[in-house]
C-alpha cells in the first residue's frame, strides 16, 4: 500500500507536537534542520526531546513532512482500515440516481495526498504531488479497491500529477470508454472526461451547492459564469429554468454543455457561450435573476493572494450588475489560500462597489465526502455565498 523501507528519522527544531497530536499532519521546512529531503521517503517524525510522534513521507519542498499514522509501529493493516473507515462514511452517498462522490480525500481521512474519486462503478486515483506519487503504491490501493465489499467497483484509473511525464492510464478492472464516461448526479446524467478533464473529470465537491440552485431556478433566467461543463446550468435546468446563459473560455467544456442538455432532453432555452468571462461581462447588458460566478483558483499560492482578491473583487463586481432586482448572486472560490474571512470581505466590498444592498441566505462550503482535519484550517478551501440583491 506504500512504499516500506528502512525510515529515515526526522527530529524538530520547533516543538509543534502538540499540533500534530491534535490532528494536523503537515511539517514544513523551517521545523527542521537544513537537509534535501527524497521525495515520497518514509520518515518517523519525533519531537526536540526525541519522543516520537508520527509515520509518514517526506518531500524535497516547503512542506516537508506529511504524516500518515500517529501509531507508533506502522502496517498495511493500519492503511487498509482507514481506506475501509472513508468508503463507509460514503456508502450513503451512492444510489440509483447520484452515482458520483470523493471516496478518499487525503489528509481529511489520514491517508496524506491519497485522493480517491467514484463515478458510476469506477475510481480515479490522483495523487497530490511527485512525493505522495512516490509513497503510495497505487497497484496495490487499486487491487484493495476492487476486492473490497462496502462499495461496487468496477475498475480503477490513474490520473498522474501534471508534473509527471506519465498519462492517464487504467489500473484494474473493466475496460471502458473513459474519455466519454456517463454517471448520474442528483437524477442529472453527464457525461465526462475521467482521463483528460479537469481535477478527475468533474467538480464533485459543488454538488450541494448545485442543488440549492436547482430550488431557486424555477422559471428564472439564469446566468452561470466559468461554467466548465455546466454543473450549475443542468441544476437550474432540472428545478425548471426558463433561460439559461453558460459562458466559459473553453471550447470543450462548451460543447459538453450541450451535450449533457441533450443527454437529459432539457427543454429550455439555452445560450451556452464560449469567450473570456471578463470580456463577455464588459460587452454583455442582459440582466438575470439567479447570477453564478465561480471561476478557477484565481490564488495558486500564498504569493498570488494580492492579485486573487483584486480579480475576485472585479469579477464579483460585474457578475452584481448583472443581478436584477430581488435576485440572487451565487459566489465561490476553490482556492485554499483564501481564507472564509476574506472571501467574506471580498463580497462585501464588491456589492458596496457596485452599489448593491444584499441579504445573506446561505454560506456554504465542501460536501461530507471532502472531511479535513479539524487541525488543519488550509483544508477548508470552498468557499459559497449565496445573496439576494435588493
Amino acid at each position: 500500500m506504500y512504499q516500506k523501507s528502512k525510515p529515515i528519522d526526522l527530529y524538530l527544531i520547533r516543538d509543534i507536537s502538540k499540533h500534530i497530536k491534535r490532528g494536523n499532519p503537515w511539517v514544513f521546512q523551517d521545523c527542521f534542520l537544513k537537509q534535501n529531503l527524497e521525495e515520497g521517503k518514509l520518515a518517523r517524525l519525533f519531537s526536540p526531546k526525541k519522543q516520537f510522534l508520527a509515520w509518514g513521507f517526506t518531500s524535497n519542498s516547503g512542506l516537508s513532512f506529511r504524516a500518515v499514522s500517529l501509531n507508533k509501529v506502522l502496517d498495511h493493516k493500519e492503511i487498509k482500515e482507514k481506506i475501509l473507515r472513508a468508503l463507509l462514511l460514503r456508502s450513503h452517498l451512492i444510489r440509483e440516481n447520484n452515482q458520483v462522490c470523493r471516496l478518499i480525500n487525503g489528509e481529511g481521512d489520514e491517508l496524506s495526498g491519497l485522493v480517491c474519486d467514484y463515478y458510476n462503478k469506477t475510481v480515479v486515483i490522483k495523487l497530490d504531488g511527485i512525493a505522495a506519487h512516490r509513497f503510495w503504491l497505487i497497484k496495490e490501493i487499486s487491487e484493495f479497491l476492487m476486492s473490497q465489499k462496502t462499495i461496487p467497483i468496477e475498475s480503477v484509473v490513474y490520473k498522474p500529477h501534471q508534473k509527471l511525464e506519465m498519462k492517464a492510464h487504467q489500473l484494474s478492472g473493466v475496460k471502458k470508454d473513459f474519455t466519454n464516461f456517463e454517471f448520474m448526479e442528483n437524477g442529472i446524467s453527464y457525461i465526462a472526461d475521467l482521463i483528460n478533464g479537469a481535477k478527475t473529470g468533474f467538480f464533485i465537491d459543488q454538488r450541494d451547492n448545485r442543488k440549492l440552485i436547482k430550488k431557486l431556478s424555477k422559471d428564472k433566467e439564469v446566468l452561470n459564469l466559468f461554467s466548465y461543463t455546466g454543473g450549475f446550468s443542468l441544476s437550474a435546468a432540472q428545478g425548471g429554468a426558463k433561460k439559461i446563459t453558460s459562458v466559459d473560455i473553453a471550447p470543450m467544456a462548451i460543447k459538453d454543455i450541450a451535450r449533457n442538455m441533450q443527454l437529459n432532453q432539457f427543454s429550455c432555452i439555452q445560450e451556452n457561450i464560449c469567450q473570456d468571462v471578463f470580456e463577455w461581462l464588459e460587452s454583455s447588458n442582459q440582466t438575470y435573476e439567479i447570477v453564478i460566478t465561480d471561476p478557477p483558483s484565481f490564488a495558486p499560492n500564498e504569493k498570488a493572494i494580492t492579485n486573487a482578491k483584486a480579480a475576485y473583487e472585479k469579477v464579483f463586481i460585474e457578475s452584481i450588475k448583472k443581478v436584477r432586482s430581488c435576485g440572487y448572486f451565487a459566489a465561490s472560490s476553490c482556492s485554499a489560500h483564501l481564507s472564509f474571512e476574506d472571501f467574506e470581505q471580498i463580497c462585501i466590498e464588491a456589492i458596496s462597489k457596485a452599489r448593491r444592498r444584499a441579504k445573506v441566505l446561505e454560506i456554504k462550503g465542501q460536501p461530507i465526502d471532502h472531511p479535513y482535519p479539524l487541525a488543519l484550517k488550509e483544508m477548508r478551501y470552498l468557499k459559497f455565498f449565496l445573496f439576494q440583491l435588493d
